[in-house]
């Protein structure tokens, strides 16, 4: 079921071809050995209806850990009911009870209705910061030294 509500975000967010990851990749996510995240499914009357994927992160400037928030996706059916509010209360009593200096996660600067949302959640912007990313060949080629 995340495999699915992952696809659906990828196509929600225009990003399908990127949505490589298989169940195997996601077991091993989440469950392997060590595992490197953690996921929330939303549930209405007992049937998934969106997710909130998650791992920590470290802040050497706060000395403390916090959250990244990697996906919170929600099916349009079941939007604007709370669910979302719900999702991000959960994860900010949960960062709070375990000592972490903050939340962050990242929007496309097109979904504004996401935007919107997190405004009203007292989130603020940082657009001091441009992320930066390496990946598929040119991770691998970096890596190779």
């Amino acid at each position: 079921m995340l495999l699915a509500l992952v696809r659906e975000l990828a196509e929600y967010e225009r990003l399908a071809d990127q949505a490589v990851a298989t169940v195997e990749d996601l077991h091993i996510a989440f469950f392997g050995p060590s595992p490197k995240a953690h996921a929330l499914m939303i549930e209405v009357d007992g049937a998934a209806v969106g997710t909130a994927v998650y791992f920590y992160n470290f802040s050497t400037f706060a000395g403390r850990p916090g959250i990244y928030i990697e996906d919170v996706y929600v099916r349009p059916a079941f939007r604007r009911r709370g669910l979302g509010r719900a999702v991000f209360l959960h994860l900010a009593r949960q960062a709070v009870a375990e000592g972490c200096a903050r939340m962050e996660w990242s929007v496309l600067n097109w979904n504004e209705p996401a935007i919107r949302f997190y405004e009203s959640l007292g989130a603020i912007k940082l657009d001091a910061w441009t992320t930066e990313r390496l990946s598929g060949s040119a991770l691998t080629d970096f890596a190779k030294g």
